[in-house]
C-alpha cells in the first residue's frame, strides 16, 4: 500500500502555528501511544526549537505498558516532560498541571524577578490528526471546548481557550507532512486511524494488521477470535477464519471479507484486541522487558 494524505487545510494550519508560536510559552505534544513516534510530527521539533517541551503519551491504556515504560524513557533522554494519558480519563490528567510548572519555571522565574506576577503560561496543543487533542482539551477544561469526532480533521482551525489563571491552551488542526518518505510509518497511522478511512483500501489494511499482529503479538488474533494456528497462516487465510468465527458472510453463505476487516480494525483501534504497541524505542539500557505476550521486547 502506498499512504499519503495532506489535505489543503493543513498547509495553512502549519503556517497559522508558526505564526502563533511567537506567544506560546510552551509546546504540549500528543502523541498516540501505540505508535509514539510515527504519531510524531517532524517539523514540531523545528517549529517548537526553544519552547519548553511536554509529550503526553495519549491512548495509553490501549499500548503495551511494557513499552510504554520505555518510550516515556526515551522522550525524557531528549529533554521533554512526559505524562502517560487517556485523555477520557480525568484522573489520568490531575498530574500535568503540576508538570506545566515544572516544564515552566524558568519562564515562570524571569517573570517573578521583572515584577510580572501570575501572567498565565501560553501552551500550545499540537499533533497529527485523530490522536486526541481535543478530547484532551475538554476532559483537562472539564467542559467542551474543542470540536471531537472520531475521525481525522474535526478541528480545522486554532482556538484559545483559557483554562484558569494559570494557563491558557490554543488547540490547533492536526498536521501531518507532505510526503512518508517510510511507508511502515504511513501504514501505522493508517492502522491507528489518522489516515482518512476513505482513501485507504481497508482490506488491504487488515491484512497488514493481521501480518503485524502475527509478529508481534503472535496470540492476540487466536485468543480473540478463537483461531487455530493463526502464526501458520498467511494472512488471508486469518482473515477468512475470522470471517467464519464471527458470522460475516454475504449473500448465498459467501465469507465477507471486507466486514471481517473493518470488524478486525475496530477491534484494534478500540483496544478490544488488548494493549499493543506497534513500534519499539532504541534504549541501550533495556534489559529483560517482556511484552504482554510474556516475549523478550525485540531490539
Amino acid at each position: 500500500m502506498n499512504i499519503q494524505w495532506y489535505p489543503g487545510h493543513m498547509t495553512k494550519a502549519k503556517r497559522a502555528m508558526k505564526e502563533d508560536l511567537k506567544l506560546i510559552d510552551l509546546v504540549i505534544e500528543l502523541v498516540d501511544a501505540r505508535v509514539p513516534l510515527s504519531s510524531r510530527n517532524p517539523d514540531i521539533d523545528d517549529l517548537g526549537a526553544g519552547k519548553a517541551r511536554i509529550v503526553l503519551l495519549n491512548k495509553a491504556d490501549l499500548a503495551d505498558e511494557a513499552l510504554n515504560r520505555r518510550w516515556a524513557q526515551w522522550f525524557t533522554e531528549r529533554g521533554m516532560h512526559v505524562v502517560k494519558i487517556d485523555a477520557r480519563n480525568k484522573g489520568t490528567l490531575k498530574q500535568i498541571q503540576a508538570v506545566v510548572q515544572e516544564a515552566c519555571k524558568e519562564k515562570i522565574e524571569r517573570d517573578r524577578k521583572r515584577g510580572i506576577l501570575n501572567r498565565p503560561i501560553r501552551a500550545m496543543v499540537v499533533g497529527i490528526p485523530n490522536v486526541g487533542k481535543s478530547t484532551f482539551i475538554n476532559s483537562f477544561a472539564g467542559k467542551a471546548c474543542a470540536k471531537t469526532g472520531n475521525k481525522p480533521g474535526v478541528t480545522k482551525g486554532n482556538q484559545w481557550i483559557r483554562l484558569n489563571k494559570t494557563l491558557e491552551l490554543l488547540d490547533t488542526p492536526g498536521i501531518l507532512w507532505p510526503k512518508f518518505e517510510d511507508q511502515q510509518v504511513g501504514l501505522k497511522l493508517a492502522l491507528i486511524g489518522s489516515i482518512n478511512d476513505e482513501i485507504l483500501n481497508r482490506d488491504e489494511l487488515a491484512l497488514e494488521l493481521v501480518n503485524v499482529l502475527n509478529r508481534r503479538y503472535p496470540s492476540v488474533l487466536s485468543e480473540r477470535y478463537q483461531l487455530e494456528n493463526a502464526g501458520d497462516c498467511d494472512t488471508t487465510q486469518v482473515l477468512e477464519q475470522v470471517a467464519r468465527q464471527r458470522s460475516c458472510l454475504a449473500k448465498g453463505g459467501e465469507l465477507d471479507l471486507p466486514k471481517a476487516a473493518r470488524l478486525l480494525l475496530d477491534d484494534f483501534r478500540s483496544g478490544r484486541l488488548g494493549r499493543i504497541t506497534l513500534e519499539e524505542p532504541e534504549i541501550a539500557q533495556d534489559k529483560g522487558e517482556k511484552n504482554q505476550d510474556g516475549k523478550d521486547v525485540k531490539r
